[in-house]
């Protein structure tokens, strides 16, 4: 902790305060913010703990250095910490936010976060009406805030290597004992950890939300399409394959349909509590109901990966391009910019304004999900092992038929509408 009264001395202070999860890399941008700032003459200090800190009023601070900074940036986790979600009477709070940076004597801000943390940061900007500037850099594993050029969030890179390793081994195991893996891994709101591990590892097939459309979403079908995949497999005589599932796909579901068949936990933001919903032995309990009503006994057991990848150590991707992000908050702060987040873009590092990022319909930030229409989602489905238009004829449709016990027109029947474009 750092003595109170001798901070509110200090002139242009910059804070640096992480929001969310972990990710692989916010210690790069802690580390080259912090380097870059007493380079040019200004100090520095780490706001511990996140937002909640700041909210219950709490001046966790912690001084940074170059001594103690300089070798930082190839760790995993956050020497700030972190924390989750706004407090439910966030509005009412705000206040003891805003006056509790003013306390520390934080004339610049930088977040490190994804879509929450940018909230947050918009909100600090708008209220500190120039009295803080504050800059953003996009943190979080899920890839999903909307980056010029397509640019992967920062700790995507590894999460997804880290990621596609530990499936490479499950699926050597699947292969070994003749078994079926149903991997669920994180991804709120959209699919791109989940598809960028799949496509990666080569895994039998990835389902991600995007790919189910914007309505209520059956069990049903989620179900059927892993069942189709399955009894696919088994007609090239395969027993064994790896699924990926997206947590997003949950979120589809009906909540009612969902409590019957599960706890529904939810988070500090009303949200359904994704991790605690067990999606892979959710619909492990009805493939394998469907397919002991054919007569086919498969071995499917159900992993989750996410929290194994959060606090990795970043590969050399994720180190230099927060190194190159934390050197770009610092410059154009004290260049006197702010409401802004820092991107890397065609080898410069350019400002987006807070503005371009957020909704004006939800006033929430903008949400960036798999392009579905797009040739590299193209490439992924025509790796996946599943049930395609052209199997249901011919004697594509009939080796089928007799792997699932079933008669080609029942099988047809049962099995078709996955592919005709009807969302259920």
């Amino acid at each position: 902790m750092h003595n109170n009264s001798n901070m509110e001395k200090e002139k242009d202070l910059i804070g640096i305060i992480v929001g969310g999860g972990p990710a692989p890399g916010i210690n790069g941008v802690i580390s080259a913010a912090t380097i870059e700032a007493i380079n040019q003459g200004k100090k520095v200090v780490g706001l511990i703990g996140g937002f909640k800190s700041l909210f219950e009023g709490q001046m966790n601070v912690m001084p940074l250095t170059i001594d103690g900074v300089s070798r930082i940036h190839a760790a995993g986790g956050s020497i700030l910490r972190t924390s989750r979600d706004a407090p439910d009477n966030a509005k009412a709070k705000f206040k003891v936010l805003m006056s509790t940076l003013k306390k520390i004597g934080i004339k610049y801000l930088i977040t490190i976060g994804g879509d929450g943390t940018l909230y947050m940061a918009n909100w600090i900007e708008r209220e500190a009406r120039g009295s803080v500037s504050v800059v953003h850099t996009p943190k979080t594993i899920d890839n999903d805030i909307p980056l010029p050029g397509g640019f992967s969030t920062f700790g995507f890179q590894t999460a997804r290597h880290v990621g596609v390793y530990i499936v490479n081994n499950i699926m050597e195991d699947a292969r070994t004992m003749g078994r079926w893996y149903f991997i669920t891994t994180m991804g709120r709101h959209a699919g791109h950890l989940a598809l960028g591990m799949g496509k990666a590892a080569g895994a039998t097939i990835s389902l991600i939300p995007e790919e189910f459309g914007n309505g209520k979403l059956s069990f049903k079908r989620v179900a059927d399409t892993l069942t189709g995949s399955i009894i696919k497999r088994l007609s090239m005589d395969r027993d064994f394959g790896v699924a990926i599932l997206a947590e997003g796909i949950s979120e589809m579901f009906d909540p009612e349909e969902l409590s019957r068949y599960e706890d529904v936990i939810k988070n500090e933001k009303g949200e359904l509590k994704l991790s605690e919903i067990q999606l892979g032995r959710l619909l492990r309990s009805f493939v394998n109901e469907t397919l002991r009503s054919m007569g086919i006994k498969t071995d499917i057991f159900e992993k989750k990966i996410g929290y194994e990848l959060r606090a990795a150590n970043p590969v050399p991707y994720d180190v230099e391009y927060t190194r190159n992000l934390g050197y770009g908050a610092v410059r154009y702060l004290l260049k006197g910019g702010t409401g802004a987040m820092i991107v890397s873009y065609e080898g410069n590092l350019k400002p987006v304004p807070f503005v371009e990022m957020v909704d004006y319909c939800t006033g929430k930030i903008k949400i960036r999900k798999v392009d579905i229409n797009t040739e590299t989602y193209e490439v992924a489905r025509k790796y996946m092992i599943r049930l395609e238009k052209e199997d249901f004829q011919g004697d594509r449709l009939k080796n089928l038929a007799r792997v699932a016990n079933m008669e080609p027109a029942d099988f047809k029947a049962r099995f078709e509408y996955l592919v005709s474009g009807n969302p259920y």
